[in-house]
């Protein structure tokens, strides 16, 4: 029997053979991970706010800006203030140096007043003015580094390019030169020629600006030329603080300069704002950025009478512009074997001079202990108190100004002292001589062209101004 079968007309599909270890592929999404972009945000919101600190912290501020974000009164102080260039070394550049001054210029007393370090002549403003109602001419300044005057200075350094100083100065010569000079010396021989030996020391001057640190020498040298620039020979120093260590050995190479000394709460070796809390990093950081810190620091220190006293207005003048770090160096730069028996006794001159020395008598006894001490090895000194700190106070500027008045005014009338006017040499007065000789020969009429500029032991040197104008 015959089995027929039926053929389906429908095709049979392929079969196919199963995949040996199948994948399983996940559906592709278009939709970002949100928390990638979180964190991503995050990373450099954090990365930004980390160099902007940096940033601030490490550039100094801007002295326009800096002086825009003070407050009224010491934008006040400054505008009645002038500023005068000063050379503290022979070889230095000019600094400037910020003054204050009143009173009749014509007085017979004529009173500078030197701060000590961490302070500025804006502690003595107040006493300016009720010296200057009494009819002395006062001026006080800010000693360099500290209030409104310069607190860094220009340094040009040489040094040795090593590392990657040397590759810096490469691409800058490429950079002269222009790029395909460099890509012509890598085509043709393989490397770029450097003008300079690989062994050969090279040295770059380099300009910067750091703080400024003057010692005593420099210092006097500063208050010479203030005298000398605001014509205040014979002066009446009165020296605060850590400014008679700083200025005492001017006053004994000088003595024609000066007509007395007041030293104002002055010990020799010591000041009375502690330098040792601006040394130290993170008490410094504390110390000068939040108010209330400095202001227990001061009272605690130089002023523990509880009198009146602008301790902010303070803490932004040492803090601006890197004046700390100017502070600091200056102290260190203190002479620390300073004897004031042994300068006022055995120094000649010094013995004759007359002195008075101001204390505090609303510190501590151990601290009046110390003025009486300073009294006492100066025979010439007279020793009066008054009821303020070691910082003058608002509350008893009338009282110190009485004080410096009354010594001033028992001293003899003083004699200006006159500059000496250098004999002119030969050679210039010859030139001077033919430049007359010649103005009358081209028939100016002989009328005198001089203009003050007279001839002989008369004329004064030549400057880089023109012929006669004197130092």
């Amino acid at each position: 029997m015959a089995i027929i079968t039926e053929e389906s007309d429908s095709p049979t599909p392929p079969q196919t053979k199963p995949l040996k270890n199948p994948q399983t592929i996940p559906p592709t999404s278009s939709t970002p991970n949100p928390s990638f972009w979180f964190y991503f945000t995050i990373s450099v919101s954090i990365l930004t706010l980390t160099f902007v600190t940096i940033s601030n912290l490490s550039t100094p501020q801007d002295p326009k800006t800096w002086f825009l974000t003070l407050p009224t009164n010491l934008r006040t102080h400054y505008s009645n203030g002038r500023t005068i260039k000063v050379q503290p070394t022979p070889h230095s550049n000019s600094i400037e140096v910020f003054t204050i001054q009143d009173g009749p210029i014509d007085s017979s007393h004529k009173v500078l007043i030197v701060h000590g370090l961490g302070c500025s002549s804006f502690v003595f403003s107040k006493i300016v003015k009720s010296l200057a109602k009494l009819g002395v001419h006062v001026v006080a300044i800010d000693l360099p580094g500290s209030g409104f005057s310069d607190k860094l200075e220009s340094v040009t350094e040489e040094k040795v390019i090593t590392g990657f100083g040397r590759v810096f100065e490469m691409y800058n010569e490429i950079k002269e030169k222009g790029i395909f000079w460099g890509f012509d010396q890598l085509v043709e021989q393989g490397y770029v020629n450097y003008d300079y030996a690989e062994n050969e020391i090279r040295v770059s001057k380099v300009t910067s600006l750091k703080a400024i640190k003057l010692g005593p020498e420099e210092m006097g040298r500063v208050l010479g030329q203030v005298i000398e620039t605001m014509e205040l020979a014979p002066v009446d120093l009165v020296l605060h603080d850590s400014a008679f260590n700083l200025g005492a050995n001017w006053v004994s190479k000088n003595l024609g300069f000066v007509r007395s000394v007041t030293l104002l709460d002055s010990v020799s070796n010591e000041t009375a704002f502690p330098l040792w809390v601006l040394k130290v990093p993170g008490v410094r950081w504390v110390v000068s950025g939040f108010g209330f810190v400095f202001d227990k620091v001061v009272r605690k220190c130089c002023c523990k009478t509880g009198g009146v006293l602008d301790s902010e207005s303070h803490r932004l003048l040492l803090k601006g512009r890197d004046g700390i770090k100017s502070v600091v160096e200056m102290g260190n730069k203190m002479n620390s074997s300073f004897d004031v028996g042994e300068w006022g006794n055995k120094l000649s001159g010094v013995k004759n001079l007359p002195m008075q020395v101001v204390w505090s008598s609303g510190s501590s006894e151990e601290w009046i202990k110390k003025g009486r001490q300073v009294a006492d090895v100066l025979p010439q000194a007279t020793f009066v108190t008054h009821s303020g700190g070691s910082w003058p106070q608002d509350d008893t500027a009338e009282e110190v100004a009485e004080s410096i008045h009354d010594f001033v005014s028992r001293l003899p009338k003083p004699i200006k002292v006159s500059k000496k006017k250098e004999a002119v040499p030969e050679h210039i007065r010859e030139m001077l001589d033919e430049a007359t000789v010649n103005v009358h020969h081209h028939g100016f009429g002989g009328h005198d062209h001089s203009h003050g500029h007279g001839h002989g032991e008369e004329a004064g040197y030549p400057s880089g101004y023109g012929l006669g104008h004197g130092f």
